[in-house]
């Protein structure tokens, strides 16, 4: 199993970046798909997810409006598209896979918004 992601970096405060989360090994199609983010000291938390069909959607509400997470069930990847970006914003990165019997994280990408 792993999921990869990518598309992390240094921006400008009011920029954009996407990040994508490739999976491999295991069914993509069947697992709800989430971005968390973390910033040293403090837990992770949850900023977006999407149902296995994409049917279902939330977000964390410091950044509803802003970001928004898709899925391509034929690329077993899932984006989180990020605009109007803050510096609150920063912070690593992750994807996670979960089904009603496992979890999958990946490893991480950092996101910097700073002048």
């Amino acid at each position: 199993v792993q999921l990869v992601e990518s598309g992390g970096g240094l921006v400008q405060p009011g920029g954009s970046l996407r990040l994508s989360c490739a999976a491999s090994g295991f069914t993509f199609s069947s697992y709800v798909m989430s971005w968390y983010r973390q910033v040293p000291g403090k837990e992770r938390e949850l900023v977006a997810s999407i149902t296995s069909a994409g049917g279902y959607i939330n977000y964390a509400d410091s950044v509803k409006g802003r970001f928004t997470v898709s899925r391509d069930n034929a690329r077993n990847t899932v984006y989180l598209q990020m605009n109007s970006l803050k510096p609150e914003d920063t912070a690593v990165y992750y994807c996670k896979a979960r089904n009603y019997l496992y979890a999958y994280w990946g490893q991480g990408t950092q996101v910097t918004v700073s002048s």
